[in-house]
């Protein structure tokens, strides 16, 4: 079948009618599969209030859904992309589900989990949008906010060998915490990786915010 959708518009063989017909629906089908995405993934437009100190994985994750509530998304249950430290140890990537995931404007960030974690990730600054479908300021923009907390390796998995989860999100003082750059650039041992490019300087809201953050996490829908 001739794929009149994509044919040269200067060929010498003008599209009929029906197929220019054909090309509007398809157009439009695409376009409405799109906007009837549901949003499934975000990142936080504020932060708990409280630096590092998050309420632990519970409190994160109502936030998560308050955000998602307000900003007229129902129907879904919210967890917050975080690891913990310690005996029992909390593994991000198995507390998400298992996708895939859209951003506020129906773009698909991860088909599944393996997706998420793979160099192919749609995780990018004009992807990873808060539950508003705003862009978060990235390394370029003023203030600087592409520190997001996550605790967690590139993997998605805990990290066993210290505490870099502000004391599994209940700390807004003493501590350190793993964060990714959502917009793949900057510094750090792992600059492009949006889970796990560095350690931030401490857990209360200005040591987050002097290092390039804002106290933001990601949230992804289970359901």
């Amino acid at each position: 079948m001739i794929n009149f959708c994509t044919r040269n518009f200067s060929d010498t063989v003008a599209l009929s009618a029906f197929s220019m017909a054909v090309c509007l629906l398809s157009l439009t089908t695409t376009q409405a599969h799109a906007a009837d995405e549901k949003p499934s993934f975000f990142i936080t437009s504020v932060g708990v209030g409280d630096g590092g100190n998050l309420g632990g994985l519970e409190g994160a994750d109502a936030h998560c859904n308050q955000l998602a509530e307000a900003a007229g998304i129902s129907g879904k249950v919210w967890r917050a992309y975080l690891s913990t430290f310690g005996e029992d140890a909390v593994n991000a990537r198995d507390r998400i589900g298992t996708g895939p995931w859209h951003n506020a404007k129906g773009v698909l960030v991860a088909s599944d989990v393996d997706h998420l974690h793979s160099e192919d990730t749609g995780v990018g600054k004009q992807a990873s949008l808060t539950e508003k479908g705003e862009v978060v300021n990235g390394l370029l923009d003023n203030p600087n906010m592409h520190d997001i907390l996550t605790g967690s390796l590139p993997d998605g998995t805990a990290n066993s060998e210290a505490n870099l989860t502000c004391s599994n999100w209940t700390s807004n003082g003493k501590g350190l915490a793993l964060v990714g750059h959502h917009d793949r650039i900057g510094g750090g041992v792992r600059p492009k990786q949006w889970n796990s490019a560095h350690v931030s300087w401490g857990c209360s809201q200005k040591k987050l915010q002097s290092s390039g953050g804002n106290a933001l996490f990601y949230c992804f829908a289970v359901n």
